[in-house]
C-alpha cells in the first residue's frame, strides 16, 4: 500500500454537519445504552485466499479459509495467524485433485518419482494444472503423503474446519500407468483403452469416479481421528463445482455418493459466471444463458445435499478466471448472484474466492479494449453492498414463485457417459464459437467438426429449460437420493430419461415404483438407443437380461419391456413415454411442445391446477426482493414491484416507489416496508460490516468496517431527520469527506465515505 493511498484513507478534516428540524417520533425504541458488541462467532459467510492479511482485502466474512500448506516453513502459520489476528475465524483449503504436492512428484517425499501418477491423456500428454503439478490419480501412496505432510500440518496449526476442493478426473485422462494399476486392482483384470468402446468409458469413468471417493474418506477420516487424538474436532467440507458443470466440462467427480461418508459435513457450491455461462441450447439455439445454468446449478447441489442435512454454502464471483471486461463482470455477477438466493433455506454463502485478484486485480476497461484498469469504485461499492447483505439475509418458508412440484431426475452417470462420444451416427454437430466472448468457461474452445451425442448436455437441459424459461421454478431430485424420504417430497411430476445417464443399482427403480403406485407421476422421454444402454452393467447380468436399464423400471411398474409412447396407470400414479431423446426439444426449434402438453395435462389431473407461465421468477426473503425476468420467454413485459424500496444493484442505494426489472436482467431490492423491528434505529444496507452498535434515546452510533481503497454506501433508518451526523476514523479524528442526505418517505439517512478495515465510527443524533 502506497503512502499516499495510506493517507487518502485516513483523510482529517472537521465535520459538523447541521440538518433541519429535529423532531421526535412517538413509538420509536428508546433504549438506554448498550455494551458494544461484536459480530456472534459464527459461519455463515466465508472467503478462500492463498494470502495473508491486507488491509485492501479485509472484506469481513465470518471465516477466512487460507488456502494451501505449503512455502517456507512457518509460512502456512503466518498466514493463518494474520487473520486471526484481524478477528477471523480461519479454515483451510486445498486441492484434492491438484496443489502444491510437488515434492511427492518429484520424489522429495519417499525418494521416488511419482509423474506416472498424473492424469494422462491418449496422446501421452500428462494434464496439467501447474509447473510439476499435475491433476493426479489419488493412490493409496499419494493418500499417505497428503495426510502427513499436508492434513497434519493443518490440523497441528490448530485449524479444526478442512475444505479439499474439487476432486477432479478429466474424462480425456485415464491412460497414465498409475491409473492403469488401479484399474487392474480395482476390476481385476488389465486395463482397457476407453476410446476403444462405450463399454471401456464407462468402466473408465466409473473408476475415476470411485477414487475420489475413496481419497475423501481416506482423507476425511484421518482428518477426523487426528483432530481427536489433539483434543480437537475437526469439521470436513467438499467445494465442488454442481453436477450440471461438471458433465458439461467434462469431470468426473464423486458428487452424489458423498451422501454416504459420515465424515463429510457439508460442501461449497462453486457455482459463477465461470461455470454459468457455459452455453446452452433452447429453441434451436446455442448460446449463453447465465441465469438459468446459475439457478440449475444451485438447484443441483442443494437437492443433492438436502437429504442429508448437512451445511451447505453457496459460492459467488465477482470475477472469474477468464479476463473479461468490468462490465460483463458485473452483469454476470448480478445474474449468478440472485440466482443463488432463489432458494430460501439456504443462508450461508463463500462471498468470493481470491480477493486479490478481486481488489487488486486489473481487467479491461470494455469488450473492445485492451486497456486494464483496477476495479471501478462503483462497481467495489456495489459488491461490498451485495456482500454484506449476505451476513444479514435468512432462511425463509416462502417459495419462489410460479407453479411447483415439476422435477428433473440427474444421476452421477451423466459424468460417465461424455468423452469419448463414440459417434454411431445418431450424434449431433458440437457447437462452437468464434469470439472471445462467446468462448465458453475457462476453456477458449475453437470450431470443431466432432460430433457429440449429448451436445452441451442437451438431454439434461432439454426437459429443465422448457419450463424454467416460461417461469417455472424446476427442482431437481437425483437418482442417488431417492431412497432417503425427502427426495421425493415435494415432487408431483418427475421428468427423467436414461439417454444420458444410467443407474449404478437397481434400488432406486423400487424406490421410483413405490413412490409411482403412491401417487407419483413420471414422464420419461427417451429412445433408450445410445452406445452405453448396452454396457455390461447388472441390469444384463445373471437373471437380468435387458436391453436397457429403463425396461427393469417399466417391468417393475407392470407395463412390460419396451412399452410404445404413451401414459400408463400404476397404481395411484402414472408413467407417461415419450419416445424422444431430450436434446431434440432444445436442439431444434419449437420442439418442446409434446413434453410440455404431457406435462400440462398430467399435473391438472393430479392437482387440479393448471402450469403456470410466466416469463419471471419472484421471492420475498424477509426485506429482501429477488426477482430475475427470463428473455425467450412467454412475452417481453417488465416484471414491476412497488413499495419503499432501496435498489441493491445500484451503489447510490436510491430509495424508490417502484422497480421494473425488464427480460434478460435481475432485481435485489431492500424493502422497507418490511424491516425488522422498524422502531429500532439501524443499518439497512452498506458497503462495510457494521459493528458494536449502540443505540440511545436521541442517537445512534456503530463502527462500519471494510477494505481500503473501497467507497462505503450505506442507508440507516432513524426515526426522524439526524440533527447531527459525526464520522470519524479509529483515532477518534473527525472526516470531513462525508455525503449524506435524507429521505423522508423512507426515513433513512444516507452516508457515503471511504471506507477503511480499522473501522468508521459513525454517530446520527436526532
Amino acid at each position: 500500500m502506497s503512502k499516499k493511498a495510506h493517507q487518502n484513507g485516513r483523510r482529517i478534516i472537521a465535520l459538523a454537519i447541521i440538518l433541519l428540524s429535529f423532531t421526535t417520533v412517538p413509538g420509536w425504541a428508546q433504549t438506554k445504552a448498550k455494551q458494544p458488541t461484536t459480530v456472534v462467532n459464527k459461519e455463515k459467510t466465508t472467503f478462500q485466499t492463498g494470502a495473508a492479511w491486507k488491509a485492501t482485502t479485509d472484506s469481513r466474512a465470518d471465516v477466512a479459509i487460507v488456502y494451501g500448506a505449503g512455502g517456507r516453513p512457518g509460512q502456512f502459520e503466518q498466514r493463518v495467524k494474520s487473520w486471526r489476528d484481524h478477528g477471523y475465524q480461519v479454515a483451510f483449503m486445498t486441492g484434492m485433485a491438484w496443489g502444491g504436492y510437488q515434492d511427492y512428484f518429484m520424489g522429495k517425499w519417499d525418494g521416488k518419482p511419482h509423474f506416472d501418477e498424473g492424469q494422462k491423456m491418449m496422446n501421452g500428454d500428462t494434464v496439467w494444472h501447474g509447473k510439476n503439478t499435475p491433476y493426479v490419480v489419488p493412490t493409496m501412496n499419494f493418500l499417505k503423503y497428503y495426510k502427513e505432510q499436508v492434513i497434519k500440518k493443518v490440523i497441528d496449526a490448530g485449524v479444526d474446519a478442512i475444505y479439499l476442493e474439487e476432486p477432479e478426473f478429466w474424462a480425456k485422462s485415464g491412460y497414465s500407468e498409475g491409473f492403469k494399476r488401479e484399474w487392474k486392482e480395482y476390476y481385476g483384470f488389465d486395463w482397457r483403452p476407453q476410446h476403444e468402446s462405450a463399454e471401456n468409458t464407462y468402466l473408465s469413468n466409473k473408476l475415476k469416479y470411485y477414487l475420489f471417493y475413496r481419497a475423501l474418506k481416506e482423507s476425511f477420516t484421518y482428518a477426523k481421528e487426528y483432530g481427536k487424538s489433539k483434543g480437537m474436532t475437526v469439521r470436513c467440507y467438499v467445494p465442488t463445482h454442481s453436477l450440471i458443470n461438471y458433465s458439461m466440462w467434462q469431470i468426473v467427480s464423486p458428487e452424489a455418493s458423498l451422501a454416504s461418508l459420515d465424515c463429510v459435513d457439508g460442501y461449497i457450491v462453486q457455482s459463477w459466471t465461470g461455470t454459468a455461462r457455459e452455453p446452452t441450447y433452447f429453441n434451436g439455439i446455442a448460446k449463453e444463458r447465465s441465469f438459468e445454468t446459475a439457478f440449475l446449478e444451485y438447484c443441483c447441489m442443494k437437492s443433492m445435499t438436502a437429504p442429508t442435512g448437512r451445511k451447505l454454502f453457496f459460492e459467488n464471483d465477482p470475477v472469474e478466471d477468464t479476463r473479461r471486461d468490468w462490465s460483463d463482470y458485473k452483469k454476470n455477477y448480478q445474474t449468478t448472484f440472485t440466482a443463488e438466493l432463489f432458494f430460501p433455506d439456504v443462508d450461508n454463502y463463500e462471498v468470493m474466492p481470491w480477493p486479490d485478484r478481486i481488489f487488486d486485480g486489473k481487467y479491461f476497461t470494455s469488450r473492445t479494449s485492451n486497456e486494464r484498469a483496477g476495479m471501478p469504485k462503483s462497481y467495489s461499492t456495489q459488491m461490498m453492498v451485495m456482500i454484506n447483505s449476505l451476513n444479514d439475509i435468512k432462511t425463509s418458508k416462502n417459495k419462489t414463485s410460479g407453479t411447483q412440484g415439476i422435477s428433473v431426475m440427474m444421476g452421477n452417470s451423466m459424468m460417465f457417459q461424455r468423452l469419448p462420444t463414440h459417434d454411431d451416427g445418431k450424434a449431433w454437430a458440437d457447437p462452437y464459437y468464434t469470439s472471445f466472448y462467446e468462448t465458453s468457461g475457462m476453456f477458449n474452445r475453437v470450431p470443431s467438426n466432432n460430433k457429440l451425442m449429448d451436445p452441451q448436455l442437451s438431454n439434461f437441459f432439454g426437459e429443465a429449460l422448457p419450463f424454467l424459461k416460461r417461469g417455472v421454478p424446476m427442482d431437481i431430485v437425483h437418482i442417488e437420493n431417492v431412497g432417503y424420504a425427502k427426495a421425493l417430497a415435494d415432487t408431483k411430476i418427475l421428468l427423467m430419461s436414461y439417454s444420458n445417464m444410467k443407474p449404478l443399482t437397481e434400488e432406486p427403480h423400487e424406490h421410483l415404483a413405490k413412490w409411482v403406485r403412491n401417487g407419483g407421476i413420471i414422464v420419461y422421454s427417451g429412445r433408450d438407443d445410445d452406445a452405453f444402454q448396452s454396457v455390461q452393467e447388472w441390469w444384463n447380468k445373471g437373471n437380468k437380461k435387458y436391453k436397457c436399464p429403463a425396461d427393469d423400471l417399466f417391468d417393475k411398474l407392470g407395463i412390460g419391456q419396451n412399452p410404445k409412447a404413451g401414459t400408463y396407470t400404476v397404481g395411484k400414479g402414472k408413467i407417461c413415454i415419450i419416445r424422444r431423446d431430450p436434446k431434440e426439444f432444445v436442439m431444434e426449434s419449437d420442439r418442446d411442445d409434446e413434453l410440455r402438453e404431457k406435462v400440462e395435462t398430467l399435473y391438472q389431473q393430479a392437482t387440479g391446477q393448471k402450469v403456470e407461465y410466466k416469463n419471471s421468477l419472484y421471492l420475498n426473503r424477509g426485506p429482501y426482493e429477488i426477482i430475475s425476468v427470463m428473455d425467450e420467454s412467454v412475452n417481453a413485459d417488465p416484471f414491476t414491484i412497488k413499495g419503499k424500496l432501496i435498489d441493491l444493484f445500484d451503489p447510490t442505494l436510491p430509495v424508490i416507489a417502484q422497480k421494473q426489472v425488464m427480460p434478460g436482467q435481475q432485481g435485489y431490492l431492500y424493502n422497507i416496508d418490511k424491516v425488522p423491528n422498524p422502531q429500532t434505529p439501524q443499518v439497512l444496507t452498506t458497503a462495510a460490516r457494521v459493528y458494536d452498535e449502540q443505540v440511545e434515546k436521541n442517537s445512534y452510533s456503530f463502527i462500519a468496517k471494510s477494505p481500503l481503497n473501497t467507497t462505503n454506501a450505506m442507508r440507516v433508518l432513524l426515526p426522524s431527520q439526524p440533527k447531527k451526523i459525526i464520522v470519524t476514523d479509529a483515532t477518534g479524528k473527525i472526516i470531513a469527506d462525508v455525503k449524506t442526505s435524507w429521505d423522508a418517505i423512507g426515513k433513512t439517512s444516507f452516508l457515503s465515505f471511504d471506507n477503511s478495515p480499522d473501522g468508521i465510527k459513525v454517530r446520527l443524533e436526532w
